[in-house]
């Protein structure tokens, strides 16, 4: 290879000198990529999203945060101290035991103090007052054979007593308070989270069915389609949307069973949520369908159901996981709301919305404020989808 180098006479019009290579070319001659470079300009479309997710700090630390609560779901019963549904009459509206290390300068390991209760005769309430001579160390992955509630029947099939943490034989463990009837408020806000993520996930899941095929029709079709959508997404979203869940929930009837309530609202969030979803769908569906890609399957002979499905939809399915995790917040909100104002589920059923139910009056929140405690995980859910949903929409904008 050798470099002849063309010299320009002074004075001249002529271009600046320059310096032809007459060896072959070789696109990769003048770049040189480190293994971690060439992964990178080489990796899918999914592995850039990820790479760019992990950045997010506080998206990936929510993403965490869900996993553990929605894994938590699953053994619900193996968390809970006790029996969500046991009564401990002798413990009424029992304020939280704070869990202790050392007593008396000795260390001893997590305990709690039990309670001395009395009667007011003043106020007619139960006081509760700390004896510290009844020291009651807890118990980590034990079978609880040897306290009040601590029998459970797993998923309502499976008779078992195995629990994550116990209280001391004999003893009782109230980490946050009891209810006016004597049931742990701990057993019951984990059991509780069972009903309320699952109706954001049922609701999402109901959403996304409508919105994906009405707004692929309407995007893909246009004309008497698109207008006839359009039309009814207007009306619905023409109503205030807590309104016309109230009323949609009281119209269902009282004797109908927890499960069949439960599927209920479930429906109605996910009916009443899908026009946001099908305006994006249709209107990212108006954008693709011009696309060289799209008129070459068509000429191919592909049908209007694969080239949404197999075409259009991938192209922003992105955009689609983002819009969930901003959605299933909503329905938590929702499910929340309804049940707080006694029109959504009802009790036997447990969730976050009915524990917040006993709430309501001023007494309740002078007198017991660990009542409100219900309210902290959906601050904290709706808080980390926030979060993840963020992170997942930077991680998929093409322009970011």
């Amino acid at each position: 290879m050798s470099d002849n180098k063309h010299q320009i006479p002074a004075g001249s019009d002529a271009p600046l000198a320059h310096y032809v290579n007459d060896g072959p070319f070789d696109p990769h001659a003048a770049v040189t990529l480190t293994p971690e470079q060439e992964r990178y300009y080489l990796s899918s479309q999914w592995r850039l999203m990820w790479l760019k997710f992990k950045k997010h700090r506080l998206a990936v630390i929510s993403g965490i945060f869900l996993l553990l609560v929605y894994g938590s779901v699953i053994i619900s019963e193996v968390l809970a101290p006790v029996n969500f549904n046991h009564r401990n009459t002798d413990y009424l509206k029992a304020p939280p035991q704070d869990i202790h290390w050392t007593h008396e300068g000795e260390l001893i390991g997590p305990f709690v103090y039990g309670y001395d209760v009395s009667l007011d005769m003043e106020t007619m309430s139960w006081r509760y007052d700390i004896d510290r001579g009844d020291v009651m160390p807890l118990r980590f992955f034990c079978v609880g054979r040897d306290y009040p509630g601590a029998g459970y029947e797993f998923w309502n099939a499976i008779p078992g007593s195995f629990h994550l943490v116990c209280p001391a034989p004999g003893g009782y463990f109230f980490w946050l308070g009891t209810d006016r009837l004597g049931r742990d408020m701990l057993s019951r806000i984990i059991q509780g989270a069972r009903i309320s993520l699952t109706v954001g996930l049922i609701g999402v899941t109901i959403s996304f069915v409508l919105g994906i095929f009405l707004g692929g029709l309407a995007g893909y079709y246009g004309g008497l389609m698109d207008s006839a959508v359009q039309r009814v997404i207007e009306i619905v979203r023409s109503f205030p949307s807590l309104p016309l869940w109230m009323a949609l929930s009281a119209a269902m009837p009282v004797n109908w069973s927890p499960v069949v309530v439960f599927m209920g609202i479930s429906v109605i969030l996910g009916l009443l949520d899908w026009p946001g979803l099908a305006r994006a769908v249709r209107s990212k569906l108006l954008a693709l369908r011009e696309e060289d890609f799209v008129i070459a399957a068509e000429l191919m002979g592909a049908k209007p159901k694969r080239i949404i499905g197999r075409h259009l939809l991938p192209s922003f399915s992105s955009h689609l996981i983002a819009s969930a995790t901003l959605t299933i917040p909503a329905m938590i909100l929702g499910e929340t709301a309804l049940s707080f104002l006694g029109l959504g589920l009802r009790p036997p059923i447990t969730s976050w919305g009915v524990l917040l139910n006993e709430a309501q009056n001023f007494n309740a929140i002078v007198n017991t404020p660990w009542l409100l405690y219900p309210a902290l995980p959906v601050i904290f859910v709706v808080l980390a989808f926030q979060f993840l949903g963020d992170g997942l929409r930077d991680a998929a904008d093409p322009y970011k």
